[in-house]
């Protein structure tokens, strides 16, 4: 018994070994999948509401953040091109 489990090692390393154990690695696979997804659930309509909620204001305060700092960095510049202008 164990000089067949180390030809299947050893089998396993070859690339006829890697084919005929294919199927099996995709079963199992599909077997894993199965079961995390029977562990996902769906989130419910408050939780939807509660996360789009913080998503929007979190965007709005990143644009106004970006528009400032924008603005800023614009103005700077525009100086430092008058300064060295005239």
């Amino acid at each position: 018994m164990a000089k067949s489990a180390v030809t299947q090692i050893m089998d396993a390393d070859n690339l006829g070994g890697k084919l005929k154990s294919w199927p099996l690695r995709v079963k199992a696979f599909y077997t894993d999948v199965r079961t995390e997804m029977k562990k996902v659930t769906s989130p419910s309509l408050k939780e939807v509401r509660a996360t789009t909620l913080v998503v929007i204001i979190t965007v709005a305060i990143f644009g106004l953040y970006f528009w400032v700092i924008d603005t800023l960095i614009s103005k700077g510049v525009n100086q430092v091109f008058k300064y060295f202008r005239h």
